[in-house]
């Protein structure tokens, strides 16, 4: 796996496209604008006031879900932070119940309960957005070491956790890390480094921004690649998975990206300037991979306004569903909200 180094200028498209299928090509093309197309609409609807409450969108970060993504099998544990709505749609949560659940709607994913942050799905064993920074590691490693006990049958199975670099200022972060190393869990740590924990930069929060050190100095194995290259994430989170699904050893894979869009909809985004925003949008990975298999003439134009097409059809009818949507009946509120026995009286 190649190495990239941190900052704001990713490595140079270097994956050669001959070594994959036009097909292949085409799905990780169809997978990053479906993610794309869905989260334009949502900030369409927020500004709207259809969707309410928090609002983090994933533009510019599509390579990690759509390269990630398909190396994973189904009976594997997924969990990720509060920024997870590709995630979710690639894992195989229905775009509907994903449409509803930013609605609030009781036919979302989480019944309306959850919103943007929360989504959660468990037929296709996604455990959910995580709000808290760092909150979905403990988790992860929680569920890699039932893996790995004798009473289960899905020993072949591996936990998968997506967090952003600000996870890495939290306790949790080492806490997790050296269990998973210590008990030899089969986990696949992703870091999405895109630069910026909420506002803050991460060479102004880290004395030492080289992130891979710090998971290897509790003995994963680690590896950090260009994060917009959507080829190269799938080549990389190839090998991590097949190494944690056969050693039973967790790995740390960082992936240098960056997120278009502020980190969320109340983000007066003060804190980089246009400048640079920029700069990493001639790095779009939709459009990397587009002109990419266009020069090779492995696609053309008809393809990928077909893609696009099928992907804002996909959307549209999904807001529908949500928009055709009910609320939770009122008496249904405390439903699935825990309360202790000697309280419930009260």
């Amino acid at each position: 796996m190649s190495a990239a180094p941190l900052s704001d200028k990713p490595l140079a498209f270097s994956t050669e496209l001959s070594n994959y299928s036009r097909e292949f090509c085409l799905d990780r093309l169809r997978d990053m604008l479906r993610i794309r197309r869905l989260e334009e609409r949502c900030a369409e609807l927020y500004g709207e006031g259809k969707i309410r409450g928090f609002l983090h969108l994933y533009i510019g970060e599509e390579a990690v879900a759509a390269g990630v993504m398909p190396n994973l099998q189904p009976h594997d544990d997924v969990v990720t932070t509060y920024r997870e709505h590709g995630h979710a749609l690639l894992r195989g949560v229905a775009m509907n119940a994903i449409m509803a659940e930013m609605y609030g709607k009781q036919q979302g994913c989480s019944r309306g309960h959850g919103g943007s942050m929360h989504l959660f799905d468990r037929t296709t064993r996604f455990w959910g957005g995580n709000a808290i920074v760092a909150g979905g590691l403990p988790l992860a490693v929680g569920l890699a070491l039932a893996l790995e006990s004798e009473s289960l049958q899905r020993r072949d199975a591996i936990a998968v956790c997506f967090f952003g670099e600000g996870a890495v200022a939290e306790g949790a972060f080492h806490e997790s890390l050296n269990l998973a190393a210590l008990w030899r869990l089969p986990v696949l740590f992703v870091c999405e480094n895109n630069l910026y924990a909420m506002g803050t930069a991460l060479s102004r929060s880290q004395s030492s921004i080289d992130l891979t050190a710090k998971a290897a100095s509790y003995g994963l194995a680690t590896s950090h690649i260009n994060g917009m290259n959507v080829l190269a994430v799938h080549d990389a989170a190839k090998a991590a998975v097949a190494q944690v699904r056969e050693r039973r050893m967790p790995f740390f894979l960082e992936l240098h990206t960056y997120r278009f869009r502020a980190h969320s909809m109340f983000d007066a985004e003060l804190y980089r300037d246009r400048a640079e925003v920029e700069r990493w949008r001639q790095h779009d990975p939709i459009h990397a991979l587009t002109e990419g298999l266009r020069a090779a003439s492995m696609i053309s134009q008809a393809d990928v306004q077909a893609a696009d097409k099928s992907a804002m059809a996909e959307v549209e009818a999904a807001v529908q569903f949500a928009e055709a949507g009910t609320w939770e009946p009122v008496a249904d509120l405390l439903r699935d909200v825990y309360c202790p026995p000697d309280q419930a009286a009260r």
